[in-house]
């Protein structure tokens, strides 16, 4: 999968917020459905283009579908994430998302008088909200690895 097209899907409200419940392990469509307040539908939908960019994995147990976090996608936005030269130890420590908030602003922002941290350029507004929609969703994974098969 493309980079640009998990950036597209995470862009989502409802996608990051099953992201998200899908952290604290595997769900079926109803659980999400109850713990998200929205219709069976509209889950399966999200759902739907979450495993197909991969983010997801779905299996069935006789009349239900257990959906649970694939996170190689998300490993790759992180690294590509972390050549923003944001401080190393920052990004690599389990620090609250508040810690790191003065330094993503800057780095995203495209307003007037902004200055980047170690002179780097401010993004453009879409790539930039991007950014910081998948640096927000990222914070909220302190420690994704890759999965043992």
């Amino acid at each position: 999968m493309v980079m640009d097209d998990v950036f597209g899907v995470i862009a989502e409200a409802t996608r990051r917020q099953i992201l998200g419940s899908l952290r604290d392990g595997d769900k079926a469509v109803g659980e999400l459905v109850l713990e998200l307040e929205v219709s069976q539908p509209t889950v399966s939908k999200h759902l739907k283009v979450l495993r197909e960019a991969g983010l997801v994995t779905m299996r069935a147990q006789g009349q239900k579908r257990f959906y649970s976090l694939e996170p190689e996608p998300l490993l790759t936005v992180a690294s590509w994430l972390a050549e923003f030269q944001l401080p190393a130890q920052k990004v690599n420590s389990s620090l609250p998302p508040a810690v790191l908030e003065p330094e993503l602003d800057a780095l995203v922002s495209v307003g007037p008088g902004v200055t980047p941290i170690d002179g780097a350029q401010p993004f453009g507004r879409t790539v930039g909200r991007a950014a910081e929609r998948a640096a927000d969703l990222l914070s909220q994974f302190p420690k994704l690895r890759r999965r043992k098969e």
